[in-house]
């Protein structure tokens, strides 16, 4: 019974994430993202600001959020995906345009790289890829071991 009540608050939690981060997104896209504030976040959320702050400390980490969420496991499922064949550095490129030229991210995309904020969060948020791929390149090299090098 425990297990059930937390996996129905992870999916509470995530699903919070969810509305956080698509908010953000839509008012940045429709207002600029100079123009959105963290309240107007949580309104179009539906949730107070003491909850968004539980999840994003920053309007553009949020944002942000929205681009990157989930990428990092894509990426790595991706470089699994691509024939042992390929040269490794074929493949691991392969994999990251392949999470990254998405048409439907295209405006989103344009927003984080024109806007030097959001582009910076973009940056910090997308060192989370380095671990699910360092450990890719890994599984595909042979070596299930630490990463000697980082991604």
């Amino acid at each position: 019974m425990t297990t059930e009540r937390t996996g129905l608050r992870e999916q509470k939690k995530q699903a919070t994430r969810v509305a956080l981060r698509e908010a953000a997104l839509r008012l940045a896209l429709r207002d600029g993202p100079e123009n959105v504030r963290v309240d107007d976040i949580a309104e179009a959320a539906g949730v107070s600001p003491r909850t968004y702050n539980n999840y994003f400390s920053s309007r553009e980490q949020a944002i942000v959020a929205a681009v990157t969420a989930e990428r990092e496991a894509r990426v790595a499922a991706a470089l699994a995906a691509v024939p042992e064949s390929a040269p490794l550095s074929e493949a691991v490129t392969r994999a990251i345009l392949e999470q990254y030229t998405d048409p439907g991210d295209a405006d989103a995309l344009l927003l984080v790289t024109t806007s030097p904020v959001l582009r910076q969060a973009f940056l910090d948020a997308s060192a989370a890829v380095e671990p699910p791929l360092a450990a890719a390149i890994g599984g595909r090299l042979g070596d299930a071991g630490a990463p000697v090098a980082r991604v």
